[in-house]
């Protein structure tokens, strides 16, 4: 794990929407983790492709959740992850 994290900046969820807003993170090489807490049964869209969608949290803040979005081949390859796992 050091060696993959060489370098680069842990932002944790609780604190992305503050540090999007204060920080060019395109700028930086950042990583976050998170714990899917709820997962919406998958969905489709208009045009009839499937898509998840996840409630995701890092555990220190349980009020600040991001939803992350899943389509195409991320989905497919996904969407069966359990709810718990980070």
């Amino acid at each position: 794990m050091d060696r993959k994290m060489a370098n680069r900046k842990l932002i944790r969820l609780s604190q992305l929407k503050s540090k999007l807003a204060a920080e060019n993170l395109e700028e930086i090489d950042w990583v976050t983790f998170g714990v899917i807490l709820k997962k919406v049964t998958p969905q489709s869209t208009n045009n009839g492709r499937t898509f998840s969608i996840w409630r995701l949290n890092d555990l220190r803040d349980l009020n600040q959740c991001v939803s992350l979005f899943l389509f195409g081949d991320v989905h497919k390859k996904h969407w069966k992850t359990d709810q718990g796992t980070v």
